[in-house]
């Protein structure tokens, strides 16, 4: 175990280190970026100007940018943030726990009104209840993340909500299939033949069958919850971290994108190694 939890770290540590130059250098290689509109700003001077292009320039050279940026993060210096001038450390730290607090709750309402449609349709067993939830999860599949965010603005209702309905449907669809595959198995019709109840079935032999598959989804939705954070803080006015991947996607700002992608992308993998680690450990005590 102690093993496999090393090559998840190793996997993490390489893949976050990955990302952080891909992020670097496709911002570096997008069209613009040199372009900076403070140099149009009338009140500053030729001095003031020289300096904001030679910032970019320092910037040029994407490995050397890279290399350097991870000289300085290992002493705790994350840079300078190019569009609104402030220690990326301290907007990170100001801005993660709204984010925090977003994802938390989109994923709570998410799981907890998938995984009761899901348990629900799986006891009761009626047809036309398997489809309202199929056609209500699938409804909801097919609006953008953008639209959902719009209309949470329009109608007024908190953001968490809106998280938690683009996550939602992803996680319905996969415990709705699971559970139907584990209702297929032959001990559960022994079960039935022998006369037990069908909450007896669903939480004793149904439910720790699922389990482990149902963690990896635990992994995958936080994933699709950070990803829906993005367009829910730009269009909502929250201001979290994903408000701020926005502003410096427009405003090319390479040391602040490059350290969000390296948050998100960390996060993310954890958790999925996290839910990786924990179903494994969940195997091996079945076995």
């Amino acid at each position: 175990m102690l093993g496999r939890i090393a090559r998840h770290g190793l996997a993490i540590v390489a893949t976050v280190l990955l990302g952080g130059l891909l992020s670097a250098t496709l911002v570096r290689l997008a069209p613009g970026f040199d372009a900076d509109e403070q140099q149009l700003d009338p009140h500053l001077n030729s001095a003031s100007v020289q300096a904001l292009r030679q910032t970019r320039l320092e910037q040029h050279n994407v490995f050397r940018f890279y290399f350097h940026s991870l000289q300085r993060a290992v002493h705790g210096d994350l840079g300078t943030s190019i569009s609104l001038g402030q220690p990326v450390s301290v907007l990170l730290w100001e801005r993660t726990p709204l984010t925090l607090r977003l994802v938390g709750l989109g994923l709570l309402l998410s799981w907890a009104v998938a995984m009761a449609l899901a348990l629900s349709a799986a006891w009761l067993r009626v047809s036309a209840y398997d489809a309202l939830t199929t056609v209500i999860s699938g409804t909801f599949l097919c609006i953008p993340a953008a639209v959902l965010a719009l209309l949470s603005v329009l109608w007024n209702v908190p953001g968490a909500l809106a998280v938690a309905l683009i996550v939602f449907p992803r996680v319905y669809r996969y415990a709705r299939n699971l559970l139907a595959k584990a209702y297929s198995l032959p001990h559960i019709t022994m079960a039935r033949a022998k006369g037990l109840g069908e909450l007896r079935i669903l939480f004793w032999h149904v439910v720790p069958v699922v389990g482990p598959q149902l963690l990896a989804v635990a992994g995958i939705s936080v994933s699709i919850a950070v990803g829906a954070a993005i367009p829910v803080e730009a269009l909502c006015g929250l201001a979290g971290v994903g408000q701020l991947a926005w502003q410096a996607a427009l405003g090319r700002d390479l040391p602040l994108l490059m350290n969000i992608t390296i948050l998100v992308t960390a996060v993310t993998l954890m958790a999925n190694s996290g839910a990786d680690v924990i179903g494994h450990m969940l195997r091996g005590q079945e076995a």
